[in-house]
């Protein structure tokens, strides 16, 4: 079975200037990904997706396999993530072959770690499945959340369930964490947009693994539990 990772790395961040090579616990934030998809050992290539030739060259010194930049049609802030995942699926397919599976990274999630993709691959091949998507149990029932009224007022939640029940109570429900995406290639290229169509498992991982980082708290929150859990925090 011949694999690859994509871990998307687009220049530029608008809640977060440069985000992605942002320095998280002395590396570029996208190095902590590239570091796990080569220590899981199940990659045949590992690729960083980006735009610009300085992520690309941050990507290569941590081991990233980067022969092309994303083309500029899909280098805005509104390009379909599928759609530059076909494209790398394309541009390798000229080069050297198809892939049997692909591994989305997103370089916002440093806390998944190379054993999380082994697990994964793990139950991609017990469930013979057409994908794993990482999730994580949710922080609160859909329940609780309920609307204000135009000027502030809690009037919906005097009819919430959540004044009727115990958290307890009510059915534990997931969320994707954005960690792993491994899709089997042939699959992926009968419908790009809709990956949970068929045969797709979820892989749960803790919470405590699953910050993806969008602005700079939830960057500062996941380099904390990071040096945590490398017991560099006293």
């Amino acid at each position: 079975m011949k694999n690859i990772a994509i871990i998307p790395a687009r220049s530029g961040s608008k809640g977060l200037k440069d985000k992605n090579i942002r320095s998280f616990d002395g590396k570029p934030l996208l190095a902590w990904s590239v570091e796990a998809a080569v220590s899981s050992g199940c990659y045949d290539t590992v690729h960083v997706s980006t735009d610009s030739e300085e992520y690309a060259k941050i990507a290569r010194e941590f081991g990233a396999d980067v022969p092309f930049l994303r083309s500029a049609a899909l280098s805005g802030d509104t390009a379909d993530s599928w759609d530059v995942m076909t494209e790398v699926l394309n541009r390798y397919a000229a080069l050297s072959g198809e892939f049997d599976t692909l591994t989305i990274l997103q370089p916002t999630s440093p806390l998944r770690s190379g054993e999380d993709i082994i697990r994964a691959f793990e139950l991609y091949r017990e469930k013979n499945a057409d994908a794993v998507v990482s999730v994580c149990e949710a922080d609160h029932p859909p329940e609780w959340y309920q609307p204000l009224g135009e000027n502030g007022e809690l009037s919906a939640f005097d009819r919430s369930e959540r004044t009727e029940k115990r958290r307890q109570e009510f059915e534990t429900r997931y969320r994707i964490n954005g960690a792993v995406y491994l899709i089997s290639v042939p699959y992926f290229r009968e419908d790009p947009h809709h990956i949970y169509r068929g045969k797709a498992f979820a892989y749960i991982m803790d919470k405590r693994s699953s910050v993806d980082i969008d602005d700079l708290s939830d960057f500062e929150l996941a380099e904390l539990l990071h040096r945590q859990r490398l017991g560099k925090l006293s």
